[in-house]
């Protein structure tokens, strides 16, 4: 059943990162890959927050849980696209906009985990528990 909840999540997921991947090309031409930011960082903060908010509840389903943190929130961010524009960046010799971004993704997702994980009311150490 968990099978059937991941793969759920991840149809979810993937189409919710492609129309925030469309709907920020409308709305950004520069060669900042701002979706991708967008989409990675937002992730983060929810990963933290269903994982401090929800790990501990009884009348969530563990395998519903699962559905959520690697279905919907696994498939929704993008490490790989991530890598592929930070490469990009720098073949376009636009290395302060790569490094920029390099910052961005890491300190911010680190400290979005950990404001998702506060603002679900549970401590960091929930936040850090794998689903």
């Amino acid at each position: 059943m968990v099978y059937l909840f991941v793969g759920m999540g991840g149809v979810i997921g993937s189409l919710l990162r492609y129309g925030i991947s469309l709907l920020t090309a409308h709305i950004w031409e520069g060669a900042f890959p701002l979706g991708t930011l967008i989409i990675n960082l937002s992730g983060a903060f929810a990963l933290g927050w269903v994982t401090s908010r929800l790990s501990n509840s009884k009348r969530i389903p563990s395998q519903l849980l699962t559905g959520l943190t690697t279905g919907v929130i696994g498939s929704y961010t993008t490490f790989s696209t991530f890598c592929l524009e930070t490469i990009h960046l720098m073949e376009e010799a636009y290395y302060t906009l790569a490094i920029i971004y390099l910052a961005l993704s890491f300190i911010g997702g680190i400290l979005l985990v950990r404001t998702g994980a506060a603002v679900g009311g549970g401590s960091n150490k929930e936040a850090g528990k794998l689903v």
